[in-house]
């Protein structure tokens, strides 16, 4: 495991000329009984997030499971939170960077205070980012996720979004941890297709996946042109003042300047969290949801109270494709599943015979709703189907709308619907956000240097002044959190590098073309390299899981 905190040992060796000599120190070893406090905290973790497993099974009088499937669903959430764990001491590096080179923290007080408010941004995110990362993977897998396929996939994604990370970590390369996942969930879902059949199920689902890289090629050039034009307004506003100065010796930065950097480090730290802590929430929930329907499979959280909201607003969906089925029979509630999952397959969903499909499936869902009183009192042998129905008209109404099938009043009352599926299936319990908070804020305290060396010694030619910290920090906590309002994942390490990079380039400080080579390099093999490595893995777990 990397080194904990402030150490010597923590990362390369970097030779100090007399131009560099004003950049930190990185000499102070962590006192043992920090080091301690980590490894409880994460003990205590795990022994909470075990035991609010166990409660959760118990009190939805989910069956116990087999050894074998227990270890299976143990190993599978030890590999999420791991990924987590990697992603903090690999990602939050960045958030910390400019803090330490510009003195406004000391690298020990710095990693700490960022963990902190990782911590906080996991807690309270909103949970849309997690879903959009499952929504790129193959329906089949999503519907199916408690088969050997299923279990195949998450540890294949996983596995291969650490491995990369932990690859570009020892180089010193910040690396995306959001690009490494992304990556490896469309290598599993083109492995699956090439596998396991060519119906529209196996496939990944592109329009979506367009999203998403759209998200992750923008913020990077939004991070080096918005923070390129912050500093060129902060030299303006304050020329000739302490802000556009580089730090004199180990000496802070004046009160209020500090105060600027820690707070533009603090929305980093808790945006990073926001966003990036929700991806391993989302593939956690697939495995629970795989491993445990009864218990996770529909938010047992909604109440009596919530039952006939929820009823109406079905009723009214099943109204809009009533009105839209025109002479089409409505089917039996198994061939309206049938027909909703062949329509997503053939993408040939705006058709009569679908939305009386919708209408029969929609009325089918109000009614089980209603004759069980609440999502919370559906029985075990109930659970699956009434979820896996709940999710093909949530995501048959979605590209519906997206398609612009419907008018302003109809997409309204859809939307709203939506909004009540995904609320019943799409949500993440408090344990689950406060085990992968721990995982993110504990792993930023440890192995941060390498990457914080890279940012902050190895990218522009000329030591970080107190305004590039600032444009380049405030530029990436904004997008990160706009990002996080619109449920896209985004990459922190692309957007606060390449923010330094613009501040450095405007500046006139010149730029290391080794290390920009190098940063460009990752960003581009970074996703064909996680597709291969997760789509093998995928195809041999297969064959043993």
């Amino acid at each position: 495991m990397p080194d904990a905190l402030p150490s010597a040992a923590s990362g390369p060796t970097v030779s100090r000329t007399p131009e560099e000599a004003t950049g930190p120190r990185f000499d102070g070893r962590a006192h043992p009984a920090q080091n301690g406090l980590i490894l409880l905290a994460g003990l205590a973790g795990l022994a909470y997030g075990s035991y609010s497993l166990i409660a959760d099974m118990s009190a939805a009088r989910e069956t116990p499971l087999a050894l074998g499937a227990f270890a299976l669903l143990g190993l599978a959430l030890l590999i999420a939170l791991g990924f987590e764990f990697v992603n903090g001491f690999h990602d939050t590096a960045n958030a910390v960077a400019t803090v330490i080179y510009t003195r406004a923290l000391p690298p020990s007080v710095a990693v700490v205070w960022s963990g902190a408010f990782n911590f906080l941004g996991v807690v309270l995110s909103s949970g849309a980012v997690a879903y959009a990362i499952v929504a790129l993977l193959p329906v089949e897998l999503v519907l199916q996720v408690g088969s050997e396929a299923g279990y195949a996939m998450v540890f294949a994604l996983l596995v291969a979004a650490i491995v990369w990370n932990l690859g570009t970590w020892a180089f010193g390369l910040p690396n995306s941890s959001s690009h490494a996942l992304i990556g490896s969930v469309l290598g599993v879902g083109l492995a699956n297709q090439f596998v396991g059949g060519h119906d529209g199920t196996s496939k990944v689902d592109w329009a979506q996946g367009l999203e998403v890289l759209k998200a992750l090629a923008f913020s990077p050039v939004c991070g080096f042109l918005l923070a390129a034009l912050l500093m060129l307004v902060l030299k303006r506003v304050a020329r000739g003042r302490e802000l556009d100065r580089v730090p004199e010796g180990e000496a802070p930065p004046p009160l209020p300047i500090r105060c600027l950097l820690i707070l533009t480090c603090t929305l980093v730290s808790f945006f990073h969290g926001g966003n990036d802590g929700q991806k391993g929430m989302g593939l956690i929930m697939l495995i629970l949801i795989g491993a445990a329907p009864t218990a996770y499979a529909l938010n047992r959280t909604m109440t009596e109270a919530d039952t006939p909201g929820f009823v109406q607003a079905s009723r009214a969906a099943s109204g809009v494709f009533a009105g839209r089925a025109a002479d089409a029979a409505r089917p039996t509630p198994g061939a309206a599943r049938a027909a909703v999952g062949d329509a997503l397959k053939t993408k040939a969903l705006n058709r009569p015979a679908v939305f009386a499909a919708l209408a029969s499936l929609s009325d089918d869902i109000a009614g089980k709703v209603q004759d069980y009183g609440s999502l919370r009192l559906v029985p075990a042998a109930a659970t699956p189907n009434l979820r896996n129905d709940m999710y093909l008209a949530s995501d048959a109404i979605r590209r519906l709308t997206k398609a612009g099938a419907f008018g302003a009043d109809e997409a309204k009352v859809l939307n709203g619907y939506v909004d009540l599926l995904d609320a019943g299936t799409r949500y993440i319990p408090g344990w689950v956000k406060v085990c992968v908070a721990l995982a993110l804020s504990l792993g930023t305290m440890v192995g941060w240097r390498r990457i914080v060396v890279t940012v902050g010694e190895r990218i522009g030619k000329q030591h970080l002044t107190y305004a590039q910290g600032a444009s380049a920090e405030i530029v990436a906590a904004g997008t990160i959190g706009l990002a996080e309002g619109y449920g896209l994942p985004v990459s922190t390490t692309h957007i606060l590098s390449s923010g330094v990079a613009g501040t450095m380039a405007v500046n006139g400080s010149g730029l290391q073309l080794a290390t920009v080579r190098s940063l460009a390099l990752a960003w581009i093999l970074t996703l064909p390299a996680a597709m291969l490595l997760a789509g093998t893995l995928f195809v041999l777990l297969r064959q043993v899981v």
